[in-house]
Order: C-alpha cells, then sequence, then structure tokens
C-alpha cells in the first residue's frame, strides 16, 4: 500500500509536472531571446522528479531543479525542447535491456519494492515511469540534433543511467539513457560509429557491458580509481570483434583539471579521430568536482568546461558537431548547477 506521499505524488503531480514543464520551457525561451541562431537544446521534463529515493539520498529530485534554475538564471544561450511523451521509448529502451529486465523494473516498481536489484537501488511506484521519461526526453534530444534543430542537447534527467546493465540495475540506474541513445542514433538515424565520452567519477561499468564487444561504438571512460564500481582498469578495452574500442583512464583520488585534460588530448583524442564518429554522446557525471561528497577528485566547473571544448572539436571534425549530453552524477547542488551551467555555456560558445 502506498503511503501519504506517494500518492499524493502518484494522484496530485502528474499535471503538475507537466504544467511545470511547461512554464519552465517557456521561461528558458524568454532567457534566450533572440541572441544565438542556433541556441544548443535543454532538455528537461518534470516526470523526472517522481523517481523518489527517499529522505536524505543524494540522487535527489532536487539535482535537475537545481539545473534547471541556474540554466535559466544564467540566460544561456540554449533553446527547450518539449517534453514531449515517447510511445515507442519502451521499445528502444529493449534495444539495449532485455526484455524481460524492462518488465521486471516495471513489476517491482508497480509492486512498491523499495529497492531494485541491490540496496544501492531505490525505487518508488513512479520510478519505472521516470526511468522511461527519462529515456524519452534523450530520444527527443537525438531528434532535435539530427534534424539540425540544434547543434547539441543536454538533458538534465534522471534516474541516471550509466551503471544500468542489460539485464539488472545498480548505482541509482534503472536504464542505460546513454546506451539506449546510441542505438537510437544507429539504427533510427543511420549513424555508423558512436563515442561516448563518461567523465563521471564512477567508471560507467553497464555502458561498457553493454558495448564491449561492439566495434561500432567506441566508449572512453575517465574516472577516479578504486571506488565503486571497481571497474574500468586500463586492461579493458572490449573483447572479440570489439577489442580496441574501451579506453578507460582511471585517475588517482586528487586529480583535477590539469589531469583530466591531459587525459583527454593524450588519450581521447587520437583514439576518437581514428574511430571517427558520426554522433557524439556524453555521460554528463560532475561528481568529480572538488565539492561532490561521493567522489574524491578535484574538478572545477571551469574543469568541466574545457573537457566540454575538447568534445566539441572531435564532434566538429568528425560527427559535424553533433552531441548529446546526458547527466549522470552530481550530489552537491551547488557544485552540480555550475558544473551544469558551465558544461552548457560551454557547448553554446
Amino acid at each position: 500500500m502506498k503511503d501519504a506521499k506517494s500518492t499524493r505524488i502518484s494522484n496530485g503531480v502528474t499535471p503538475w509536472c507537466r504544467a511545470l514543464a511547461a512554464v519552465c520551457a517557456l521561461a528558458l525561451c524568454l532567457a534566450a531571446g533572440q541572441a544565438a541562431e542556433r541556441p544548443v537544446g535543454f532538455a528537461y521534463d518534470a516526470r523526472c522528479l517522481l523517481h523518489d529515493t527517499g529522505d536524505g539520498h543524494v540522487e535527489r529530485p532536487a539535482r535537475v531543479v537545481a539545473i534547471r534554475d541556474a540554466v535559466e538564471a544564467a540566460r544561456l544561450q540554449c533553446r527547450p525542447l518539449p517534453a514531449r511523451p515517447r510511445d515507442d521509448a519502451l521499445k528502444w529502451i529493449t534495444s539495449v535491456h532485455t526484455e524481460a529486465y524492462a518488465d521486471r523494473v516495471r513489476k517491482s516498481c508497480e509492486r512498491g519494492d523499495a529497492f531494485l536489484d541491490s540496496p544501492d537501488t531505490p525505487v518508488n511506484a513512479d520510478s519505472f515511469d521516470a526511468a522511461v521519461a527519462a529515456v524519452g526526453v534523450v530520444l527527443n534530444a537525438v531528434d532535435a540534433v539530427m534534424a539540425g534543430e540544434v547543434p547539441a542537447a543536454f538533458c538534465a534527467v534522471r534516474p541516471p543511467g550509466h551503471h544500468a546493465f542489460a539485464d539488472r540495475a545498480g548505482g541509482f540506474c534503472l536504464f542505460n539513457n546513454v546506451a539506449v541513445a546510441a542505438r537510437y542514433a544507429q539504427k533510427h538515424h543511420g549513424r555508423e560509429r558512436v563515442l561516448i565520452v563518461d567523465w563521471d567519477v564512477h567508471h560507467g561499468n553497464g555502458t561498457q557491458a553493454i558495448f564491449y564487444e561492439d566495434p561500432t561504438v567506441l566508449y572512453f571512460g575517465v574516472h577516479q580509481r578504486g571506488i565503486y564500481p571497481g571497474t574500468g582498469a586500463v586492461g579493458e578495452t572490449g573483447a572479440g570483434k570489439g577489442e580496441g574500442t574501451t579506453l578507460n583512464v582511471p585517475l588517482p583520488a586528487g586529480s583535477g583539471d590539469a589531469e583530466l585534460i591531459e587525459a583527454f588530448e593524450r588519450k581521447l583524442v587520437p583514439a576518437a579521430l581514428a574511430f571517427g564518429p558520426d554522433f557524439v554522446i556524453v555521460s554528463a557525471g560532475f561528481d568529480a568536482h572538488k565539492d561532490d561528497p561521493l567522489g574524491g577528485m578535484a574538478v572545477t566547473a571551469e574543469g568541466f568546461a574545457e573537457l566540454t571544448r575538447i568534445v566539441r572539436r572531435i564532434a566538429d571534425e568528425c560527427s559535424e558537431g553533433r552531441i548529446v549530453s546526458v547527466l549522470e552524477g552530481g550530489y552537491d547542488l551547488d557544485a552540480l548547477a555550475e558544473s551544469a551551467v558551465a558544461h552548457v555555456g560551454a557547448l553554446t560558445d
């Protein structure tokens, strides 16, 4: 049985969420004005707030609210992308996740389970709908970029995704948003080679596993060595036909802007240019920030901006500038908001 809080969310928030999304879209439009001919897309859906992880949990709805408010206040040159529900979202989710897993997520949420697969992935009755909505936001962003409506887009969504495997959840993640986006770009839009750049402080083990034997997706992960989930060693380079299309750069605690920028310039750039992606996706976790409570690295907001500029150079060279960036981690609200603004601002430079 739902508690009073869950009942309020279930019975009263959905119409409110839709109205809020429309109001936020209008506000962002007004903020952007006519400052840019082709502003970067900003994608957000208030349905992502319905995923309730419980009081005190670091992965909370306030994360995307903080980003939305900060982007609006910064008056960045960005265009809000409509929060359109996707009837085909589940179809694309099951292009990377098994149908049995997707069904298990739905049933677990319907039962009111407190966790999915492990205690580090809390869920509530609305988590399945929120996770499907998050995927839909990312698919819409891919469409907008491919249609030339915006050159690039940032998706402020939750729950995050890069720890989600094809058949199980983990690390706060239900569905792997970036993996679904990569398959969608390939199968729906005909992009042959996709680059995924993951700079979250935690290794994207789910994304790596999904594409580990796939030569059409280059996964690059830079992360803190020795913390959750314990994967992402230099020797993990792919298998079978995918050998060489996984590239990991684990860094020690305390690494900051200089170390990550060096990893991008020395490792990512040559590998990406040799691979020649025709679409670029970023797993944009901001928990490598120096103030984040779950990480031990020392990246600044300007550091994230510089990483973004490097990725933009790759996209400009290889994929006509096409980039879709998707929120992953980042748990100090001030640091998260500051970093996201720097990231979106660098996409609009």
